[in-house]
């Protein structure tokens, strides 16, 4: 499975690692996906997601209907 957040689509960046003598070397930025298992009350059915940390901030401050109400209306299927 890809290293995506399956809500947002956020994925991996790139980058550089740059030593103290300035060398540049190239790297990945991942990104800080957890799973969790949310409920969903409308649909009286659990959901398990991979989602970043950003997105669970975005979850706990506008709740997960919204949140899955306008990841549909971009195209993603929950």
């Amino acid at each position: 499975m890809a290293r995506k957040d399956q809500l947002t689509g956020k994925g991996p960046m790139a980058g550089n690692h740059v030593s103290h003598a300035h060398n540049k070397v190239r790297r990945r930025f991942n990104v800080n996906l957890q799973k969790k298992r949310f409920y969903i009350p409308e649909e009286d059915r659990w959901v398990t997601l991979r989602i970043s940390a950003q997105t669970l901030k975005t979850i706990n401050k506008n709740g997960i209907t919204a949140v899955l109400k306008e990841a549909r209306a971009q195209g993603v299927r929950v």
